[in-house]
């Protein structure tokens, strides 16, 4: 164990990080040297995280307030979980505390983490880093109910959001999360979209728990074949939905270019969120096969999320390998290369090659006419294809672009 030694510094730490991926990844037998690495690895890493990453839990009022706000409940509403409604009073205006039953009832029924309830009240969420513009359009979309910044301020209605996913920190989400995104974003947006998407996705309920390796490249081609009927969208999402995997559509916040993003923290139910940031089938179907690769390729990776932006040359990022393969992947779901590398598209990108090429796989045109553009690397052929606005995706989730 000489490569063991007490963290002190963001290098020791990323490097123990790497070494406990590795040993996770042989998993040891327990009583092996590499047990008693990776244990050893496990109690330094949250002794210096416990130090330099405390964590923030809000004020238990404030979530209760939270929730109250989300599911429109009266406080009357909370006498079965606290028992008179004096009791109720006194307990939001923070005269009474919490006792253990109460803790008990409200997190069965309300669903708000034990661990935020016992809390004593504390209002240290570090939201001066929240953009106060982001905070602005994430109050117009709803994210925190009725409340608003006219009656708060950012620190309770940032904390308030955070509350319902048992405080989650960004430092915490950020250790088990791949970005594809650019120095240009605030990774902030992208977090809060993420939480909003799966504060969604809790309310969706998918039939059957999800099955490893059910995601395969025939899994991935039935679904975008979808796309070549009316209401393909609505169509792929029931279809997904019946196979344990819940698409989520939520439109984009500002500074951020996010196509779409795959969340696998819960092996009963992945969870696919859609921007449809761009309102062209094309887009919509390749994100749809691009998130749907990250579970067919790294569905027990250790990485809990992949969040997708798309980047351009100007931004000088490497492109991680996994979204390679899973860009990859994603085309081959929808334009295999036997079938490309025969193809008339592939020397005449004309819409009639694009229309035989499309019947031929049984996908939309447009969805073939954007693919065969980037394989070209030339975005004006096919324009009128890609560009028709009477195939845009963004009126099946007419409610999901309502502000």
């Amino acid at each position: 164990m000489d490569d063991i030694k007490i963290i002190k510094t963001k290098e020791n730490h990323n490097r123990a990080l790497k070494l406990i991926e590795e040993l996770v990844d042989r998993d040891p037998e327990i009583g092996s040297a590499d047990a008693d690495r990776l244990t050893l690895l496990t109690a330094l890493v949250k002794d210096y995280e416990s130090k330099h990453f405390p964590e923030h839990l809000p004020d238990p009022i404030e979530a209760i307030k939270f929730r109250m706000e989300q599911v429109d409940l009266k406080p009357a509403d909370l006498v079965p979980y606290i028992g008179t409604a004096g009791r109720v009073s006194e307990i939001l205006s923070g005269k009474r505390q919490l006792t253990l039953e109460m803790v008990r009832a409200l997190s069965t029924g309300l669903g708000i983490p034990a661990k935020v309830l016992i809390q004593k009240p504390s209002r240290n969420f570090e939201s001066q880093n929240w953009d106060t513009s982001l905070v602005r359009t994430m109050e117009q979309r709803g994210y925190f109910g009725k409340k608003s910044l006219e009656e708060h301020d950012k620190s309770e209605l940032i904390n308030g959001f955070f509350a319902l996913f048992g405080n989650v920190q960004p430092s915490a989400l950020y250790r088990k999360t791949s970005f594809r995104s650019a120095p240009r974003t605030d990774n902030n947006a992208l977090l809060a979209w993420g939480l909003r998407v799966l504060q969604k996705a809790e309310k969706m309920k998918a039939p059957v728990k999800y099955t490893k390796g059910t995601v395969n490249l025939a899994f991935m081609q039935n679904v975008v074949r979808l796309s070549s009927k009316d209401n393909g969208p609505l169509l792929a999402r029931d279809y997904l939905k019946k196979h344990g995997i819940k698409l989520i559509i939520e439109p984009h916040l500002p500074k951020t270019h996010l196509d779409g993003a795959t969340f696998l923290a819960s092996k009963d139910n992945p969870v696919i969120g859609l921007s449809i940031r761009h309102d062209r089938p094309n887009n919509f179907w390749f994100t749809l096969m691009h998130e749907l690769a990250h579970i067919a390729l790294h569905y027990d990776n250790g990485i809990e999320s992949f969040y997708d932006e798309e980047l351009h040359e100007k931004d000088g990022i490497k492109i991680d390998e996994r979204e390679e393969k899973a860009d990859a992947f994603a085309e081959e779901a929808i334009l295999p290369n036997s079938k490309w590398a025969i193809s008339a598209a592939k020397y005449t990108p004309s819409p009639m090659a694009a229309e035989s090429l499309a019947k031929e796989l049984g996908v939309q045109t447009a969805v073939i006419a954007g693919l065969i553009q980037f394989k070209h690397q030339n975005f004006y052929y096919l324009n009128k294809l890609v560009n028709d606005k009477s195939l845009g995706v963004r009126k099946y989730f007419v409610n999901d672009f309502k502000e």
